[in-house]
């Protein structure tokens, strides 16, 4: 069956690059694996993202990336084909928000620094008032984040790809790398109380 994830990228400018630099041949054909529904393996994936990149177009066809953050999660897979969010309130530019008013096309990069992952979505995204559908902005919400909720984001999945690891230089978060260092701690607390021990022995003959 068609790799969808390059039915939709792949279209004949890309193509043409492809073909200047002597790749065309490698995408040629048939590509048996999944792309347009999402595994169990994309669903925990999604699930322990803490933030995502979200690229956008304007009427004008210029490009919009933002970050979104929040905590691990906070990016809901509601089904197989389906993700949620809610958009809290930021610089109140609204440019995404205007832009999917448009043009409802949307490309999602969300990254796992510490194992070099990187996992492509294209989406159809739907905008919702908090009132609109309760069930949905009941999973979305985290009543203990700080933050105004403004309105959900819904995201219908068009195909998904998983990247190379190429290029990808390892990040940690600071909660990481506390949890890293802990055991060095530990250890280091443990010694530094057997010297002292020891130092007082000392100090006790010498008296």
């Amino acid at each position: 069956m068609p790799y969808h994830f390059l039915e939709v990228a792949v279209t004949p400018s890309v193509r043409a690059a492809q073909a200047d630099m002597g790749a065309d041949q490698i995408w040629l054909g048939n590509h048996d694996r999944p792309s347009d529904t999402f595994t169990e393996n994309e669903i925990a994936f999604i699930a322990s993202r803490d933030s995502f990149y979200m690229a956008s177009v304007s009427e004008t066809g210029w490009p919009y990336v933002q970050h979104r953050g929040g905590r691990a999660g906070f990016l809901k897979v509601v089904d197989h084909r389906t993700m949620a969010f809610a958009d809290y309130r930021g610089n109140r530019q609204y440019i995404s928000a205007g832009n999917f008013a448009a043009n409802d096309r949307a490309c999602l990069f969300l990254m796992d620094y510490v194992r070099r992952a990187r996992l492509k979505i294209y989406a159809h995204v739907e905008r919702l008032t908090l009132d609109a559908d309760q069930a949905l902005t009941d999973l979305v919400s985290d009543p203990t984040y700080k933050g105004r909720p403004e309105r959900l984001f819904k995201l219908r999945l068009e195909a998904y790809d998983w990247n190379c690891p190429q290029h990808i230089i390892p990040r940690y978060t600071e909660q990481q790398v506390e949890e890293a260092v802990a055991p060095l701690r530990q250890r280091l607390h443990q010694l530094e109380a057997e010297n002292a021990t020891l130092r007082a022995r000392l100090e006790g003959k010498a008296l």
